[in-house]
């Protein structure tokens, strides 16, 4: 089955329901389930590309690349900017990076890291920063704390997803 590609997907941020709990166990999870999933994929296969897609080790890497925006997006938020900062629609960063030299431990250990940093900064938000809110700037739609980091956590599925995928195809 052929997932959807991230930038083709429409995402429905109406809720009032303060769900930023379990968002936060999903995205603390992320680092556990990646590495789950790395204990039964073969290493020879990590840099593997399918149709020109990002290897499994990019994909990681991507993760990575992709964490100081969320955080850098949660200040916006705090600080009542209007509009979110921008992200490179391109994944230059992710490109170029080199993902497929660095070590697997390595790249588990940084996104790990990364994430915990993330989680430390949400885990104690008050009910009124958790509902406050900047525009997106790709969706052009207000995004709330608790919006923004249900994106990242479905961000974080499609990539688990696309390295299921490549794990699978070989």
């Amino acid at each position: 089955m052929k997932q959807i590609k991230w930038f083709d997907r429409n995402f429905n941020f109406e809720s009032n329901q303060n769900i930023f709990p379990s968002i936060l166990e999903r995205l603390s999870g992320t680092p556990l389930r990646l590495e789950d999933k790395l204990k039964s994929i073969p290493s020879a296969i990590l840099t593997d590309k399918i149709d020109g897609t990002w290897s499994i080790k990019e994909n990681i890497g991507h993760l990575i690349d992709l964490e100081p925006l969320w955080q850098g997006r949660f200040e916006d938020i705090k600080n009542n900017e209007l509009e979110l900062r921008p992200t490179d629609l391109a994944n230059t960063k992710t490109d170029l990076a080199n993902h497929n030299d660095t070590t697997i431990e390595e790249l588990l250990s940084t996104f790990r890291k990364l994430r915990q940093q993330t989680i430390q900064l949400l885990e104690d938000i008050d009910e009124e920063t958790v509902f406050k809110s900047g525009l997106h700037p790709r969706l052009k739609t207000p995004m709330r704390t608790m919006d923004l980091f249900l994106f990242v956590a479905e961000h974080d599925d499609h990539h688990l997803a696309q390295i299921t995928a490549i794990a699978k195809s070989k």
